[in-house]
């Protein structure tokens, strides 16, 4: 603590002995500009909420403007503003577990500790002196302010991403921005690695790998983030993804700075030990999550083919040393294939040249332990399919015993996407959701957190009831939303021809809202290439058949699929005990099954013995690697 506040003020010493310098008043100013003129739509309560919290500081007339334009420069301010960040006038908020037994006072609403002292200037001043000689200076000209905000020219103006280009290494999707005409672009470029995931190992291996690629470029890629270009590298189920989103102008200079990260990649033993004490310590705080994510956890592990526990992950990480992830990476990347995206203000050709220069970069290089990948080696992420008129249990006791809350989600698997079949489900989910929450939580009072909601794992759609309680146990939970369903039956067979097309109309409305910004029509896009459904007019053709769903087939898809017993209901229930409601627990794993229900008590015995849905993303007629 006594560094960081020292370095900080040696930072406000360089800043009043350097003086202010006009530039930077210009550069922030410049983007501060752009970011008003090119700023995206967004959520009608956020832009009401940042409109109001600036009424008091603006006149009325600069309501809407607030501080994205700049104003005059004005040194002497800027001077003045600065001489009052001294050190008489600072105030220090440290919260760590050092304290513990040494606060003398609590505040009355969560009875936190906590204890007020003074700190001198004197006492600042010699933290300044101890402070680390880091070399503090003024930042650099940004090399990221876009200077050309033009809009590109768009020659064939299509509706929805086309395959650009395709070769052993890499395949681009692309689409021009048709819609929001600003000086923008997407990209995204999934590192489709077969070998990230095959072992706890790989996969907590995979994980580090990714946290030391965004640690390194961290630093690099704040000036981008300053003048309005943002990127992610993050862990997906069959690799690891990149995405550059913001201004196109200076986009390449961060893409290609990335992929030279990527492709120069070298473990720094001090970054390793960091970030895997990091890692460690998210594992570890899982068995502090609330109840509900915990059943959400054992749910997905039970449906997915691939899953490892985060048992056998935390163990695999404490081992990770830093020579054994260097000896890693190189094996993970020698099977490596691109899947590409690029939608925005973005002509073809340089689409396309994007994707040959990451190719070059990772590929062609020498020494590169980048290797193409055979389609034969394309993975895939399949998930279980349950029995017809079987429930399935799986009853556990939570990580945490001291936590009083107990949780269950109920799930009905009812098929794999489909148009027809995913306006039904939906629409019942919409009918169902707020009467469900009405009678778990508000008449019965059962647990502060109680929904109804659909829920897709690689396409497999489903219903899904939550419940957390620290009055019930989930045994008696499990019951109640059975009971739910009982009472809910009579309701939907007496739905009125009025309130069946008030919900109809209400779905199809949610359907044509239109994309607020290029951000989310390009997540709309990505998510049917990523997911290998391809079917990027989703939209029309759901809204079409909701336009000719009649009451009669709505109730059959009921009958057939979601009320107690139902012909084709495949039901898992996944219950967490509190240390509340231990008895229930002995008390439950105790009793004889019921008629056609099963209880999980070996999660992967039971996986191993179902059947698999097929992958979407290796269907007839869609596009494959071949």
């Amino acid at each position: 603590m006594e560094d960081i506040i020292g370095l900080v003020f040696k930072y406000l010493h360089l800043l009043k002995e350097d003086g202010i310098h006009e530039w930077i008043f210009n550069e922030l100013a410049s983007t501060n500009e752009t970011a008003f003129h090119y700023q995206d739509k967004v959520h009608p309560i956020s832009y009401v909420t940042g409109t109001v919290s600036g009424m008091r500081l603006f006149p009325p007339e600069e309501w809407l403007v607030g501080a994205s334009l700049p104003s005059k420069y004005a040194p002497n301010r800027i001077n003045m503003i600065l001489d009052e960040l001294s050190s008489e006038r600072v105030r220090i908020l440290c919260e760590s577990k050092i304290f513990e037994g040494t606060t003398n006072c609590a505040e009355p609403w969560y009875n936190t500790s906590y204890s007020v002292e003074n700190v001198t200037p004197q006492m600042i001043q010699q933290w300044i002196q101890k402070a680390p000689t880091e070399k503090l200076h003024l930042p650099k000209p940004n090399i990221f302010i876009p200077k050309d905000l033009s809009l590109k020219e768009v020659c064939d103006k299509v509706k929805f991403p086309t395959v650009l280009r395709k070769t052993p290494l890499s395949r681009l999707w692309y689409k021009p921005d048709m819609l929001f005409f600003t000086p923008k672009v997407n990209v995204i470029i999934d590192f489709h690695c077969p070998l990230s995931s095959h072992s706890p190992e790989a996969a907590v291996s995979t994980s580090l790998f990714v946290d030391l690629l965004v640690d390194y470029l961290n630093a690099y890629a704040y000036d981008a983030q300053i003048a309005g270009l943002f990127y992610s590298i993050y862990l997906t189920s069959t690799g690891f993804q990149v995405a550059v989103c913001g201004y196109n102008d200076k986009m390449r200079v961060l893409l290609h700075a990335i992929m030279k990260q990527i492709a120069t990649f070298e473990v720094k033993a001090n970054r390793f030990s960091a970030l895997k004490e990091t890692s460690v310590k998210d594992y570890q705080n899982f068995n502090f999550s609330q109840p509900y994510s915990q059943a959400s956890y054992y749910l997905s592990l039970i449906l997915e083919e691939t899953k490892w526990p985060l048992v056998e992950k935390l163990h695999a990480l404490s081992k990770l040393e830093s020579d054994s992830l260097a000896k890693f990476v190189p094996h993970l990347l020698s099977k490596t294939y691109l899947e590409c995206y690029v939608q925005g203000n973005i002509e073809p050709g340089e689409a396309e040249s994007i994707v040959q220069e990451t190719e070059d970069t990772i590929f062609n290089t020498p020494n590169s332990v980048f290797k193409s990948m055979s389609p034969s080696q394309y993975l895939v992420k399949r998930v279980i399919m349950l029995e017809n008129e079987l429930k399935c249990y799986y009853q556990i006791e939570g990580l945490n015993q001291k936590n009083e809350n107990s949780s269950i989600v109920q799930y009905i698997q009812v098929h794999q996407d489909a148009a027809i079949s995913n306006i039904k489900l939906q629409l019942f989910s919409l009918i169902a959701s707020q009467p469900a929450f009405n009678q778990l939580r508000t008449v019965e009072q059962l647990g502060y957190i109680t929904y109804l909601s659909t829920r897709s794992d690689r396409g497999v759609r489903a219903l899904k009831v939550v419940i957390q309680s620290t009055v019930k146990d989930p045994s008696y939970l499990d019951a109640r939303i059975d009971e739910f369903f009982k009472m809910f039956e009579s309701k939907i067979h007496e739905l009125s021809d009025e309130d069946f097309k008030r919900n109809v109309k209400s779905l199809i409305d949610s359907k044509l809202e239109k994309f607020k910004n290029l951000w989310e029509e390009s997540g709309f896009y990505w998510g049917e290439i990523q997911s290998g459904t391809l079917k990027f007019d989703r939209v029309e053709s759901e809204v079409a058949l909701l336009r000719e769903l009649t009451k009669e087939e709505f109730i059959e898809f009921f009958d057939q699929y979601i009320k107690v017993d139902a012909p084709q209901r495949r039901t898992i229930s996944v219950q967490v005990f509190s240390g509340n409601h231990s008895e229930e627990f002995k008390k439950a794993i105790a009793e004889a099954d019921p008629p056609k229900t099963y209880r999980i008590t070996d999660i992967f015995g039971f996986k191993r013995s179902r059947p698999l849905y097929p992958s979407l993303k290796a269907g007839p007629g869609r596009v494959t690697m071949d």
